[in-house]
């Protein structure tokens, strides 16, 4: 596509705002549901889900992945693929059910049983809307996708709190995990208008087979080793330290997931389309990872270097006990926002055998971090956690970027200012503290040291960083008008 640099930005943009309202609804739907529910609703739910994540990864067999990589995709593989998602769908629905009993018995937790069947049915519904997403990525309209995540989102957080309020307790949460998926499905196949046709046989699906099971085997190792934790936290330490552990993880979790979801779509979808192309590959992957790394790194920082308040303010004061874990976790989500990138780089040029052969590696030190530290409490769980994470980094980046157009002197140097210029910041914040600190007000303490934070770090990165002409480019690129679908360079594709 000729104007493929435009739309990028433009949808890179456009999930990026959409992600900023995602961040501040979740943000506000766990602020409210930290105060109407107790730390052991969170555990119940969560001794399911750290399961039933398990199974997601097969929700596809990464055949979503592998449509977007494509260069064409035809009407009848698209039906294929989507018969192919519902029948997956329904298969794992029927496991998580049978399961059920395993878990209860598991946890000693009877209220697990009801969960678990409830929670079952959103994977045949997520199935039916797997493809539709598929082709809104194609044809990169992030916009689309953008107000059917948000209107989601928004719908599974008013159930969620009006099931809190109504005192249903850890049902509301059930509620709310399954009303996402509907409505987003839902949404999905409104905005296509596409109705698949019948499957069928010798379509031409075989490679496109081969690359999603790499793809999810990549996935089972890298969840469930990121998952143990919890369940082990659950299993040793009780349902009330997984809730602590948990609202920690995902408070922390937060910011980097929320973009990266947001930025990986529009990566991932443009990465595809130039990797035939070294030059503008290796342009577009730093370019984007630059800009990238200029939210999640200093909001991550901030986080975990104002974590009792960033907890009092988003959490309540009854979830005083999760702000050690939630600080301990920062670094490993740290080192998550600077390597995760540089998958989708890999997932773009079809090393996705490569990106397998890393998590087997990183997997057992991951899994014996959390051994090691399971006797220390959660707090010793998240600081093996992070340690583990810290020594990867720098192996993890020169393995991945190792005989392809990147260089790990790429990185490192496009990494190296966001990280700089945060951490300049982060240290102006604590050295202004004795003005700010003594305040009774933990919201207004965290507003005052953030925001000296992150003015120190936008006029170091903008200024001395040089990167002011940069940023400028990127609002130029996002002003120009979009073209319209009688002009040369727009296509739409299956």
């Amino acid at each position: 596509m000729n104007d493929l640099k435009e739309k990028t930005i433009r949808g890179g943009v456009s999930r990026l705002v959409a992600q900023a309202l995602n961040f501040a609804i979740r943000i506000g739907s766990l602020v409210v549901l930290a105060r109407l529910l107790d730390p052991k609703d969170f555990g119940i739910v969560g001794m399911v889900t750290a399961f039933t994540g398990v199974l997601a990864l097969f929700r596809d067999f990464g055949l979503s992945s592998a449509a977007v990589q494509r260069a064409e995709v035809t009407d009848a593989q698209a039906s294929t693929l989507f018969w192919i998602n519902v029948l997956v769908g329904a298969a794992l629905a029927l496991i998580t059910a049978a399961a059920a009993p395993l878990l209860v018995a598991f946890y000693s937790e009877p209220k697990l049983l009801a969960v678990t069947m409830a929670l079952a049915v959103g994977f045949i519904v997520n199935a039916l809307g797997v493809q539709h997403s598929v082709m809104l990525q194609r044809q990169l309209r992030f916009t689309a996708l953008s107000v059917i995540t948000t209107v989601s989102l928004v719908a599974a957080t008013a159930v969620g709190i009006g099931g809190a309020a109504a005192g249903f307790g850890y049902w509301a949460l059930v509620l709310m995990t399954v009303a996402s998926p509907v409505v987003y499905t839902i949404g999905s196949w409104v905005t296509t208008a596409w109705v698949p046709g019948p499957p069928r046989r010798h379509v031409g699906l075989g490679s496109m087979a081969r690359f999603g099971a790499t793809i999810t085997m990549n996935s089972i190792v890298y969840y469930g080793a990121s998952n143990l934790d919890k369940v082990l936290v659950g299993r040793y330490l009780g349902v009330e330290a997984l809730g602590l552990y948990g609202r920690a993880y995902q408070l922390i979790s937060i910011p980097s997931d929320n973009v990266n979801t947001a930025a990986g779509e529009v990566a991932f979808s443009a990465l595809s389309r130039v990797r035939s192309d070294a030059e503008r590959l290796k342009q577009y992957f730093l370019k984007g990872y630059s800009l990238l790394l200029a939210v999640t790194v200093p909001v991550t920082i901030a986080a975990g270097v104002f974590a009792e308040d960033v907890v009092r303010v988003f959490l309540g004061p009854k979830w005083s006990a999760a702000a050690p874990i939630f600080r301990l976790l920062a670094p490993a989500m740290l080192v998550f926002a600077i390597v995760n990138p540089l998958g989708w780089m890999m997932t773009a040029i079809g090393r996705v055998g490569r990106g397998l052969k890393m998590a087997l590696v990183l997997a057992p030190f991951m899994i014996g971090a959390y051994l090691a530290g399971l006797p220390y409490g959660p707090t010793g769980v998240a600081a093996a956690y992070s340690a583990v994470m810290l020594l990867w980094m720098l192996p993890a980046i020169f393995w991945a970027v190792h005989d392809t157009p990147l260089t790990g002197r790429d990185v490192l140097s496009t990494m190296i200012r966001p990280l700089g210029a945060s951490v300049l910041g982060a240290a102006c914040a604590i050295v202004l503290e004795p003005i700010y600190g003594d305040l009774s007000s933990a919201l207004v303490r965290l507003v005052l040291e953030s925001t000296v934070l992150f003015a120190v770090f936008a006029a170091t990165l903008l200024f001395p960083m040089g990167h002011w002409a940069f940023y400028v480019d990127i609002i130029r690129q996002w002003r120009r008008p979009t073209p319209s679908a009688d002009e040369p360079g727009f296509a739409r594709q299956v």
